[in-house]
């Protein structure tokens, strides 16, 4: 299929699931995950109707923003590890377009970024940036995301943090598990947040191997790849 066929055809399973669940296939955001492709299919997709695009790497992120910047409408989603070393440039995109970053995960990072969104004279952004907790729903320490123990703590710290508006949260579901049990978990997670933060709403969750799952443990933003996009390039 091209490009215009995969998309419809992700679309339409999205709604499928959605009315599976219960749910208004209008109230989820589908973001095109690009990674490692040119900014000519972000054209290309936006020439089709997408206007939420996610990237993994930070660097990649920037060099788009710049490539794209003729782009209207474009929503940016970073959904990768974010460094503390390298948050000058994430609020520097972030003053550019309007950005969701889906990995706050430690408080370290909330100290990081919220300071660099501060300008010079130790203001705020005007429009906090929208930020999402991001879960670890697996043993793994080593693995990204807070451990759900450090949840309600880390909330509570990006909330208070100017620059920010914490938005909800976001996980990658288990290799080893199945993603419904993991996406239920994820659920509760997100409960525990709006008793600290009442409007932060969103669940970032599901990929293009398990947005069905996601959608019906109540995703709310579906991070999905090479379903849309096909295949990834090769890259070093």
């Amino acid at each position: 299929m091209d490009l215009a066929s995969r998309l419809a055809d992700v679309d339409a399973r999205i709604t499928d699931a959605a009315h599976a669940a219960g749910r208004d296939a209008s109230s989820l955001t589908r973001i095109v995950v690009t990674k490692f492709h040119p900014t000519d299919l972000i054209r290309d997709l936006h020439a089709l109707g997408v206007r939420d695009v996610g990237e993994n790497r930070l660097q990649e992120l920037a060099g788009k923003v710049d490539a794209a910047h003729d782009l209207d409408g474009l929503r940016w989603h970073f959904i990768g590890q974010a460094q503390t070393n390298k948050v000058r440039l994430l609020a520097e995109v972030a003053a550019r377009v309007p950005l969701t970053v889906h990995s706050l995960d430690r408080p370290r990072l909330v100290g990081a970024l919220d300071r660099a969104l501060h300008d010079a004279d130790g203001r705020p952004p005007a429009v906090p940036v929208d930020v999402l907790l991001q879960i670890n729903l697996t043993d793994d320490a080593g693995r990204g995301g807070v451990a759900p123990a450090e949840l309600e703590q880390l909330a509570e710290l990006a909330a208070a943090a100017a620059s920010l508006r914490v938005r909800g949260v976001m996980a990658v579901a288990p290799l080893d598990e199945e993603a419904a049990p993991a996406f239920a978990r994820l659920a509760g997670y997100a409960e525990r947040v709006r008793a600290v933060v009442p409007d932060a709403t969103w669940i970032s969750a599901g990929m293009t191997g398990d947005f069905v799952e996601a959608i019906a443990a109540g995703a709310t933003h579906l991070r999905i790849g090479s379903a849309i996009t096909g295949p990834r390039p090769v890259h070093d």
